[in-house]
């Protein structure tokens, strides 16, 4: 399994049919995660631009993961193979009972 960064360009300012369907994408993604198939995803400040970290075996794989988006199609898109994703871990110390 290999991993993709996925580079949306969000339209802006946001027109109001795409304001009506961020709640479905965001379910979407939600499931994707659940899944596994997408491993990490951010929005930047200016909510003119999205990212998505996704798990596949190929090109193809990431086309069917984010044709399940429902604003793909005002979302256009570039898609990059990843040598390696680093993604640090939130350590939790170990509870004591002293």
């Amino acid at each position: 399994m290999a991993q993709f960064m996925v580079e949306f360009d969000l339209p802006t300012p946001f027109p109001p049919n795409f304001v009506v369907k961020i709640p479905m994408q965001k379910m979407a993604i939600d499931e994707l995660m659940d899944d596994g198939r997408i491993s990490s995803y951010a929005l930047s400040i200016d909510r003119g631009r999205f990212w998505a970290v996704i798990n596949a075996e190929n090109d193809f794989g990431v086309l069917d993961v984010i044709n399940q988006f429902p604003l793909i199609d005002q979302m256009p898109y570039v898609i990059t193979e990843l040598m390696f994703n680093h993604a640090g871990a939130i350590h939790v110390p170990g509870f004591s009972l002293n």
